[in-house]
Parts: C-alpha cells; structure tokens; sequence
C-alpha cells in the first residue's frame, strides 16, 4: 500500500522534534503535525519559561549578598512586564529555531488537530492523511482534582500568561512544580501558601532532600500547611478563599491559586480505539522500545506511563528513530536518570533513594554517607541554608546506588556524576578521585 508519508509523527514538543531530525536523517520522509506552538510544554509553559523565571527572582538575593560582599547597593525594583517581554522575545527565538531545523531535515511542519481514523489515517482537521509509522508524542497537561470551586484555580500553563504578580498566591501541591513556583514567586516578593497532602514536601524524592529543601523554604517565609488537603474553593470580594481539612481546618484568603497537583496524559480527541491503541493507567501503553499495541504505532513522552522528562522525552525520540529506522535497537535504563528541583534551595538526585535501596537489597546491606556543612559563599552572605551530600552505597559491592545533593548549583553537579553513576563507580574510586577546591562539589570526594 502506497501511504502519504514513511512516518506521521502527532506532537511537536521535545519528543516529537528529536524523533522527527532523527528519522529524517535515515532518509525517512517525515511530517510532524503540531496544533500549538513548537517545542512544546518545555519550551511554552515549562522548562524554559520557568528556568528563566528562576534567573530573574535570583537577582534578588544576589542583590542583598553583595552588601555582605562589600558592594554598595540599592534594593532595586521587579518590573514583571519587563520580564515577560525579554522571556516572550526569547521563546519566539526559539519557536524561529526549531522551525528551521525542521526545514533544514526536510520535516514537513503540519499545523492543526490530528485524530486517528484507523491504524494507517490521520484526519488532521478534517484532511485524512496515511502513513506507514506513526510516533504519539502529544505529552501531558495539568490535571485538577475534583475540589469544590476548582474552576476558580490555575495551572501551570496560565502561571506564566499572568499580567500582573499576585500579593498573596496558594498552592495546591507540594511537588517539584509546585515548590519551583512557590520559591521562585517568593523571592519576587509574593506571599506563599503551599498545601501538601503529606507530612514533607516532593514526594518521591529522598527523604533527606524533602526535609532540607522543606526546611529552606520556611526559613524563606513560605508558609506550608502539612498533612492536609484543599476542600473548597470560593470567590469573597475579589479575592478567593480557600479552606483546607486535615490535621486541623483552615481558612485563608488569597489573591491567586496555583493547582499543582500533577500532570495526566494528553490524549483527548485523538480517538485512540480507531487505531487499537491500548492505555495502562490513562496512558500508552508501550513496550520497551516505545511500541503500542499496534504494530505501526509508537509512543514516547509524557503521553507514556513512563518518566515525564523532557530529557527522556527527547532520548526516547532519538532511540524510537534509531530503533526503527536506524536498525539500531536502543531502549532506555529508567533507573538511573538525573533529576532537580530549581528552588532554592536547589536540589538534584540521580539513581536510588535510601528507602528505595533498602526495600529492594535490605536495610543491612545499604549504607549512607551524609554530610551536611555551610558552603563558603553563605559564610559572608549571612546565609543560614546549610547544603547536604548523601551517598546511597550497597555495601557488599561498594556500588554507589544514588546521589542525593542539596546546595546551589545541585543541578550543574549532579550532571558531573550521572556517567558515573551509570557506570557502577564505588565509593573507593570517588573517594580516590581528586576534585576542586574550593567548591562545594569537592564534598562528594572525601
């Protein structure tokens, strides 16, 4: 049979582009149908804009370090819409660059809704369109839990289409996108009330991690009710009350609320039963090289019941293509992949949690190396916000399991040892290693 296209790919945000440049290398003839903007959650409503926000709010405890520091300077002022207009003129820099990029491949950009019509057809408004292949890689979007006056909340996405900053904003939701927020809010001068259902913050992280960070951001003024959860919404004079239960019932009023209770597969309106394409908890299912449950039918990305990364979004778009078009079989190692949480206090884990090594090799044949100290910098700064390096270690092999770091730049030092980590490196080979003084990252190697 004769098809439009050798691959269809739905979604042009990270996983979508990486799988489209590679396929396209192979000499694959590739379109990429995209109904929003390039590049995705990351580029749109998530990493970037966030990351960038995360720079801006930075200036202002730079600010006050530098009188420790000997500078004479003045407070300063935030000008938000500033902020908006360089952060918007950035993103349409890149928006430019991924279109060229495709052009460049020979990726054929197609703008508007796909939906499946059978295993081979796609109707994209309307305009069927057959391929041999097809790659979902339509990612996620936040989801809101079923709260009275939830409607009355925002997500992530409206975070950064926000005209104004609010005096006093709630979050609902004490993972790393919800605590990114709240921080980064702070040092911009809002008011913080976080919500969390549980007794720390960042589930899944290890312990150490949620109560340093946790403790950080109390010291900073973010106000956190623990153990409790939003119970109803309601608009009072121009602002919104929130009433939460829990340990003990509180009421508080506020300008704004964050709901910032996770993230579900993207899969409305795609009519996934046309092509046979089975879910496992809300999303694709897929096998170990991204294949659905139709043959022709691949999957990568947050749309997957798998690691919702952008990083592993983007390798599993690379190893997709390679896989089936470079005849070259790659799948992914789910274990030891780096994360961080840029709030500050910033934080960054790679490979196991203690729990986690305890509960798979017993709680006898893990050990942990933690050290918790005040980097040089705070010394001067007057900075309170200790940092923590722990290593998770399986003791009969002297195998490092995990890396756990709290500390400025946890993210930049936690990329420096992810080979490493991948590779088995025991605690004798980085203790013999010699590192850089004086850096915090030195701490790793004593």
């Amino acid at each position: 049979m004769t098809y439009n296209y050798e691959l269809l790919i739905i979604g042009a945000g990270s996983a979508g582009l990486a799988a489209a440049k590679r396929a396209a290398s192979y000499g694959v003839q590739v379109a990429i149908v995209e109904q929003e903007q390039l590049g995705g959650v990351c580029t749109n409503r998530g990493c970037i804009p966030k990351k960038l926000m995360v720079y801006a709010a930075d200036f202002a405890t730079a600010i006050d370090d530098a009188k420790q520091y000997g500078w004479s300077v003045s407070k300063g002022t935030f000008d938000w819409q500033q902020f908006i207009h360089v952060r918007d003129r950035e993103l349409a820099r890149i928006h430019q660059s991924q279109q060229d990029s495709l052009s460049k491949a020979g990726v054929e950009l197609i703008r508007g809704h796909a939906a499946f019509l059978d295993a081979h057809t796609v109707a994209i408004d309307d305009r069927p369109i057959t391929a041999d292949k097809i790659l979902i890689a339509v990612g996620g979007k936040p989801n809101k839990p079923p709260i009275s006056g939830i409607e009355y909340t925002i997500t992530s996405r409206e975070m950064f289409q926000l005209q104004e900053l609010p005096s006093h904003l709630a979050i609902i939701g004490g993972g790393y996108i919800g605590v990114e927020f709240g921080s980064t809010l702070r040092s911009l001068g809002v008011n913080i009330t976080l919500i969390e259902t549980s007794e720390y913050i960042l589930s899944g992280f290890d312990h150490d991690i949620q109560k340093i960070v946790q403790q950080g951001l109390e010291q900073r003024g973010i106000q956190i009710i623990h153990q409790a959860k939003a119970r109803e919404i309601k608009p009072v004079a121009n602002r919104l009350q929130l009433t939460t239960d829990g340990k003990t019932s509180e009421t508080i009023t506020v300008d704004t609320i964050l709901c910032a209770t996770g993230r579900t597969p993207n899969l409305e309106s795609l009519n996934l039963d046309k092509a046979g394409v089975a879910l496992k908890d809300k999303a694709i299912a897929v096998d170990e090289y991204s294949r659905t449950t139709q043959d022709n039918i691949f999957a990568v990305g947050d749309c997957t019941d798998r690691l919702p990364l952008t990083p592993v979004a983007r390798t599993e778009g690379h190893a997709f293509a390679d896989t089936v078009f470079g005849h070259h079989p790659r799948k992914l190692d789910y274990e030891r992949i780096p994360s961080a949480v840029f709030a500050r206090p910033e934080a960054a884990s790679i490979g196991m949690t203690e729990s986690r090594a305890c509960e798979i090799y017993g709680e006898d044949a893990i050990e942990c190396d933690r050290t918790e100290f005040t980097p040089l910098y705070n010394r001067l700064s007057g900075s309170n916000q200790s940092a923590l390096f722990k290593r998770v270690i399986h003791r009969e092999t002297d195998r490092i399991l995990g890396v756990h770091l709290v500390c400025d730049h946890a993210a930049e030092i936690i990329q420096g040892i992810t080979l490493a980590i991948q590779q088995g490196v025991t605690k004798q080979e980085m203790k013999h290693t010699i590192g850089i003084h004086p850096t915090s990252a030195e701490e790793l190697f004593e």
